[in-house]
């Protein structure tokens, strides 16, 4: 195995730990994603979501289901398609993200500590750079 996929192998347990830690017990990964997706867009159709997700449209509705039972979601009909619902995050839902980013400050004061600024600065760059290659990829297939 190359130094490359060992690191990226290793950083993505380490994230996985650190993410178990920072979601509460009553909402799923996915359902995480959801809101974390929702946050950033006023209201979004379900095929956006399980496109920018990875997800399929049936995994994706159960999990819209569930957050709209916890009060985490609203749907609302699409005017030119009854059959289309668009979504959007509750205040509740915002407050529980809230929750969460605390525990996402202390992995910003790890890497804080962990990295100089310079070191800071680059893993940023190529962080996003990656992030944004996996999303166009991820897309790109369902296109």
């Amino acid at each position: 195995m190359t130094d490359l996929k060992i690191a990226l192998m290793d950083l993505q347990c380490e994230m996985v730990a650190e993410r178990s830690l920072a979601n509460p017990d009553d909402i799923t990964w996915l359902q995480y994603d959801i809101l974390n997706r929702l946050d950033k867009s006023e209201k979004v159709l379900p095929s956006y979501l399980s496109v920018s997700l990875g997800v399929s449209r049936t995994k994706l509705s159960k999990s819209l289901k569930n957050l709209k039972a916890l009060g985490l979601i609203e749907q609302s009909p699409s005017l030119t398609d009854g059959r289309e619902l668009y979504t959007s995050i509750t205040a509740h839902g915002v407050k529980l993200l809230a929750s969460i980013s605390d525990r996402h400050h202390l992995l910003h004061q790890t890497a804080f500590h962990a990295l100089t600024v310079q070191e800071q600065k680059d893993f940023a760059t190529l962080a996003n750079k990656f992030s944004t290659a996996l999303r166009k990829d991820r897309i790109g297939r369902h296109e």
